[in-house]
């Protein structure tokens, strides 16, 4: 780890100095030689200021609930008219009437990699036996798992599964990936619903209950909201938190109602059986989680995003865990953007709003931290040649950084409204005060990720996992 992390700092220092020290040098150079850049500033401030405007528009939208419900009748039709501006604007949710059949088999499929997670597994498990609700139509828990030696843990995991004849434990033989072991819990579940957990996730008691709610209708992926447990532990930790709480609760739930369609996020998704059978998992990605709803949207079934669906699970409490966890991701996600952006463009089950809109979230998203940084060369060449800045381009970048700056602490805000649990006020204000130095980590990951992307590098970095105090664990439904 030692060697890997001396590598990721001269990365960070290489691709740092490529495109902000030359940019400057180039900026500075065109500067004196009478040229305005007008151009680039523009663009780069645009930008920003779109990228803002759509935090603000998503924030809005995700201060209202969108969840199953009965379905109301109204007498008078200016009655129903109103209803249905409100639910066009997310007010009171997208109602759906609950289903009228009761809730058929499930199955928990949890994906482990024990000499990782054995000392969490345990806990997990407890907590699916003895916290969930039981579906009418049954429950079956299968732990599928790989390890390259025998491990004592696994007599305990056969112990545990002579107790419960729900659960199955499943070693998957020449595994390598979460991919791989949940591929294998596939060819034994005998559900009709199936949710995909890691091993540190512990789901709320109803999980369930909600999803089926969404799949009768039709749905037939639901992605739930994921909070942090151990929030607690450190100031990293800390900023998780309110990190998920904007993600899962803002980002997320807004996607979902603006697109009708959602991602799985790959833990606490609720899936239609036979959908599931049938898209499976690409072990060759590193993110097979975001693969997997591409091809899921691709093929015409729809995702939907249920922030009252809540799962708990452990944040990294090192900077170096985080950085794997989180370069990972920006890999992968950058890997399906350039993999499936055209099919996507050429899909006959995506409408005209929702490629555009997702073409934002693969492309202009996954690109923002190149773009964003490019700021700096600017700002640098300004420096080094003061005077060049007009007054109409002083103004344009007071209102777009100080709208940008809104934006983020706007979300925050809305954030700590929906919140699925009311969070000690430091949390947000140490959120706040750290975001400009936070965004810029989560930047330069993004930026050494694309780096390894063109270099063919894919290391895959496993998350350490490490049993957290036992913490009674409140969450609120919204």
């Amino acid at each position: 780890m030692a060697k890997s992390w001396s590598s990721e700092i001269q990365k960070v220092i290489f691709t740092h100095v490529l495109l902000i020290g030359l940019p400057a040098i180039f900026y500075g150079y065109l500067l004196l030689s009478g040229w305005a850049l007008v151009g680039p500033r523009a663009f780069v401030l645009t930008l920003f200021l779109l990228n803002a405007v759509m935090i603000i528009i998503e924030s809005s939208n995700a201060m209202f609930r969108r969840f199953a419900a009965h379905r109301r009748q109204f007498n008078r039709p200016s009655e129903q008219t109103l209803n249905q501006v409100k639910a066009w604007m997310g007010v009171g949710g997208a109602e759906y009437p609950y289903p009228l059949e009761p809730v058929p088999r499930c199955s928990f499929l949890v994906a482990a990699y024990l000499p990782n997670e054995q000392s969490i597994i345990v806990e997990t498990l407890r907590h699916l036996l003895s916290h969930i609700e039981r579906p009418a139509g049954g429950l079956e828990i299968i732990l599928a798992y790989n390890t390259p030696v025998d491990l004592p843990i696994e007599a305990e995991l056969h112990q545990l599964a002579q107790h419960h004849a729900e659960l199955t434990i499943l070693r998957v033989e020449g595994s390598r990936s979460k991919a791989e072991n949940i591929n294998a819990a596939l060819d034994i579940a005998t559900g009709e619903i199936a949710c995909v957990l890691d091993a540190d996730h512990h789901p709320g008691s109803d999980c369930f209950r909600r999803a089926w709610h969404w799949i009768a209708q039709g749905y037939d992926v639901v992605q739930g909201r994921n909070v942090i447990r151990n929030h607690g532990e450190n100031f990293l930790s800390q900023n998780i938190a309110i990190e998920f709480e904007q993600l899962y609760g803002i980002s997320h739930a807004a996607k979902s109602f603006l697109t009708d369609s959602s991602i799985f996020g790959g833990s606490n998704g609720y899936w239609r059986m036979s959908v599931l059978k049938q898209i499976r998992f690409n072990p060759s990605r590193l993110t097979e989680d975001i693969d997997a709803s591409l091809r899921t949207l691709l093929n015409g079934y729809k995702i939907l995003h249920d922030r009252s669906i809540v799962t708990s699970e452990l944040a990294p409490t090192s900077l170096k865990t985080f950085w794997f966890q989180r370069k990972r991701w920006a890999h992968g996600w950058l890997e399906v953007s350039l993999l499936y952006q055209r099919r996507l463009w050429r899909s006959p089950y995506f409408n005209s709003w929702q490629k555009l809109y997702w073409t934002y979230l693969l492309y202009y998203c996954e690109s923002f931290a190149l773009i964003s940084l490019q700021l700096l060369p600017v700002l640098l060449a300004f420096l080094l040649v003061p005077g060049a800045v007009s007054e109409q381009m002083r103004v344009y970048f007071l209102v777009a950084g100080g709208l940008s700056i809104f934006s983020g602490i706007y979300q925050i805000l809305a954030a700590a409204k929906i919140a699925s649990r009311r969070y000690p006020l430091a949390y947000y204000l140490k959120h706040v005060l750290f975001l400009p130095v936070y965004v810029t980590l989560k930047n330069s990951i993004a930026i050494v990720a694309i780096y390894d992307y063109l270099n063919g590098e894919n290391t895959w970095v496993v998350t350490p996992r490490d049993a957290q105090p036992q913490k009674r664990y409140r969450l609120k439904q919204g």
